[in-house]
């Protein structure tokens, strides 16, 4: 398996996985007019030819035919051309000693607080693979490029995960509360979204704190909590150290993970070493390499070992990356130490 840069060549490939991914990966819809501009930018992108406030990147998993079967990407800054808008939940009390009352009310607010962060979007694999090394491969390739290439990104990085929904594609969080201010259903707005329209759709919801009482139940049952489909995608960022922190998606309540990039374990582990080839042998780990390369990026997992400076691989997985023996390569255990228990143990979405 190989993680790559996206290329303009990979338009129909790409429109076939967000088709197939339905509604949800808002980030990737099912537009091929959507996905070239996307795709022109994402190359430009790579290449360091367009400011941080427009930079996109997108990269797809090939299996060992080459065919995409995935991808991921982030979007360096969020928010600094239109506004990046999310509600935080807060609480408002109300008390009265005389009638002997208290209650506290979980609120919503409708901020820009995360504006600027970067923001990891568009990943997508197929239900098959997603708790696999493929899927942690094209989840984490990420958080490597990243690492290699921190003045490029914000300080803090975000996620923002698909929130509940039906098999049709409703959502109750919408129904109970977005549907009333902008009459469509969630399929379309979240379609809409992914064109570039969130900005436009989020300046028709109320601005004013909102009391999460006077949603359903399903709605409030919704706040915060992960789509099942994204459940192996929020455990990978939570082994890298990503939380909950209390802001949630406007379309459909899903919760936002955030970290600042310094604390991400592969970008406060990984290492340059030297590439040898050799045989890894019995105490191999699998390993998360990139070639350090920018818009030539290539990553893969593959067992190796690290001895005196040197990260021993196979000679396949040296041709895989498109290196000799000698090269420096980024690398980082696929896996963190601490999080190779249950990594839903930590889970708190609610």
């Amino acid at each position: 398996m190989l993680v790559r840069a996206a290329r303009t060549q990979d338009l129909q490939t790409l429109l076939e996985l967000a088709t197939a991914a339905g509604a949800g990966l808002t980030t990737l819809p099912a537009s091929e007019s959507g996905l070239a501009a996307r795709l022109q930018n994402v190359e430009r992108s790579f290449l360091g030819q367009v400011d941080r406030a427009d930079a996109d990147y997108l990269f797809v998993l090939e299996d060992e035919q080459g065919n995409a079967i995935g991808t991921s990407g982030m979007l360096a800054s969020a928010g600094m051309r239109e506004p990046w808008y999310s509600y935080r939940m807060g609480l408002t009390v109300t008390a009265s000693r005389e009638l002997n009352v208290y209650r506290q009310h979980p609120t919503l607010f409708l901020v820009n607080d995360l504006t600027g962060a970067t923001a990891l979007c568009s990943l997508y694999v197929p239900a098959g693979h997603r708790q696999s090394e493929k899927g942690r491969l094209i989840a984490k390739a990420r958080f490597m490029f990243m690492a290699e290439f921190a003045a490029d990104f914000s300080p803090r990085v975000i996620v923002e995960m698909r929130g509940l929904s039906d098999v049709e594609g409703r959502s109750p969080f919408w129904d109970s509360l977005g549907q009333h201010f902008f009459r469509m259903d969630f399929a379309r707005a979240d379609y809409l979204t992914g064109m570039g329209n969130k900005a436009f759709i989020a300046e028709m919801m109320p601005k004013f704190p909102l009391y999460a009482c006077l949603l359903s139940q399903a709605a409030r049952d919704a706040i915060g909590r992960v789509h099942p489909d994204s459940e192996p995608g929020l455990a990978m960022a939570l082994e890298e150290g990503m939380s909950y922190q209390g802001y949630i998606d406007i379309f459909d309540g899903g919760a936002t993970l955030e970290a600042p990039l310094s604390q991400i374990r592969i970008v406060q582990d990984s290492q340059v070493l030297l590439l040898a080839i050799g045989t890894p042998g019995d105490e191999a780990e699998d390993y998360l390499i990139h070639n350090r390369g920018r818009h030539n990026c290539r990553m893969i997992s593959t067992p190796a070992r690290q001895a005196a400076g040197t990260l021993v691989v196979s000679a396949a997985s040296a041709e895989r990356l498109g290196l000799r023996a000698g090269t420096p390569v980024r690398a980082v255990p696929l896996v963190g130490r601490l999080a190779k228990g249950d990594p839903y143990a930590q889970v708190h979405t609610g």
